[in-house]
Parts: C-alpha cells; structure tokens; sequence
C-alpha cells in the first residue's frame, strides 16, 4: 500500500492534489485551481475526512459533504478575510472545487465512489482486466464535475459500484493526468477490443487525442512497463523522475499527479 502525490514538475506550483491511503480505503482527490481559492486546502480536507465505511450512494456522499463542510468553510472564510477584500469576494463568490475517488476494500469486495475525473481502477492480473470508474477515454477533455465547499452537489457527477476482486488484484486512485495515460495505454494493449473507443477520442482534436497517437506506435506490456513502473516509485522523486520521462516522449499532459495504491 502507498500513496504519492506530485505538484506539475519544474513549475514551483503548489500541489492541489492530495492523497491518503489507510487501511480501510485508498482516495485521491484533485483540487482544481482553475476557480474558487484554497482548492489544495479542500481537495486535503476531503481525503482526510473520509469515513472508514465506505459511501455507497449520492444521498450518503450529499449527508457526509454536508457534515464536513462548515469547519473548513468557516477556516478559510477567516482565512480569506485577512487576506483582503478581493481575495474574500472570490472566496464568497467561488468557494473551493475539487475531484474525489476512493476505494473502500475488505475481505471479498470493493466499494468506490467517484465525483470528476479521478478515477478509481482494479487491475487482475490474472486475466488482464482493468476495470474502473470512468467512462470513455474520449471524456477526459470534458470540463469536470466538481465537489465544492459551499454549494449544492449535482448527482449527475456522482459514480459508485463495486469491483471484480480476485488473489493479487492491484486497486488504485489516480487524479485525472495519470489516470488518462494510464487508460489510454491499457486500451493501446487491447487496440482490437477498444479501437472504436480510440478512434473516437483521437478524433476529439483535444490535448489528449495526441497523446493517443503519440503512444500508438509504442511497444510496451501495459503490467510491466506502465502500471508496474509507477508501483515501483517509492517515493516523490522517484515518480517525479518517471513522469520527467513520459512528459518527455509526450505521453501525458503537464499536472499535479497522485497514485494511490494496494494489493489485495
């Protein structure tokens, strides 16, 4: 079990990204810088306020922001206003935004939730299968649904299941960056199974349909070379280091990262 996570390497940005993984869950939550303020305050809040028995549907994960969010609301509030007056009216006007996956395990089953697009998977080595908590690969340049800390979720941005589990299936938590390129070069290894799903997203034109096709001409074992690499990174800069790699060959767009991971 390990949880890392990464701010956009070489840019002296903060990391919105935060990680946790605990014996009862794994959970990765993506604050999203791009509105609202303090959205890596809330993206840390959110994983570290997780429940220990997993949130099953909308109305659980609606009663559990809403027992959570005021602490945080009132922080950053008081926060905000010794800040100033243009950092409060943005805090007033926006709040705080981001992305939740997580992975409840026990004995014989798997419970996730998903809300935006960090992803929950199950990889069994066994038979190969990966399964997860996103839709198609074509999505990923959709704007996300996002968690925010003071306004009203959308069950149209909530996802929930369980996983397939079998001896050595590997769970694991990725925030959208990773989770695209890890997707994407799973279905590169199953190209017959999944060409009309790449063929759609390559032809969305977006940042991500030319990672596809960066990576079609590639030879690679999706467990040795993509998921295995990033499981052997024990550390910060050990996956910075693999990252450097694959932003290097134009695998994988520029970002926080965070991975989270068990076998069970």
């Amino acid at each position: 079990m390990r949880a890392i996570s990464i701010a956009k390497p070489n840019q002296g940005t903060i990391n919105e990204d935060a990680v946790k993984a605990t014996i009862n869950f794994i959970a990765v939550s993506d604050g999203a810088g791009g509105g609202g303020i303090y959205a890596d305050k809330w993206s840390a809040y959110l994983v570290d306020k997780l429940p220990p028995q997993p949130i099953l549907t909308f109305a659980e994960l609606d009663a559990w922001v809403e027992s959570i969010w005021e602490p945080f609301y009132n922080d950053c509030e008081a926060m905000a206003k010794a800040a100033g007056g243009m950092v409060l009216n943005k805090f007033y006007d926006e709040g705080s935004f981001a992305t939740l996956a997580a992975i409840w395990y026990s004995s014989n089953v798997c419970h996730w939730i998903a809300y935006g697009d960090s992803v929950a998977f199950c990889y069994n080595p066994d038979d190969d299968i990966l399964q997860h908590s996103f839709g198609h690969l074509r999505d990923f340049g959709n704007p996300p649904y996002l968690i925010n800390c003071k306004d009203e979720l959308s069950e149209n941005g909530f996802k929930s299941g369980t996983f397939e589990t079998s001896t050595n299936s590997i769970i694991f938590c990725t925030s959208d960056a990773l989770a695209h390129y890890i997707l994407m070069m799973y279905e590169l290894s199953h190209c017959s199974t999944f060409a009309d799903e790449i063929q759609e997203a390559e032809r969305t034109g977006t940042r991500e349909s030319t990672f596809i096709k960066n990576a079609s001409s590639a030879k690679f074992d999706f467990r040795k070379d993509v998921l295995q690499k990033l499981m052997n990174c024990k550390s910060r800069y050990t996956l910075e280091k693999h990252i450097f790699k694959l932003l290097k060959i134009k695998l994988i767009a520029l970002d926080d990262y965070s991975f989270t991971f068990k076998i069970l």
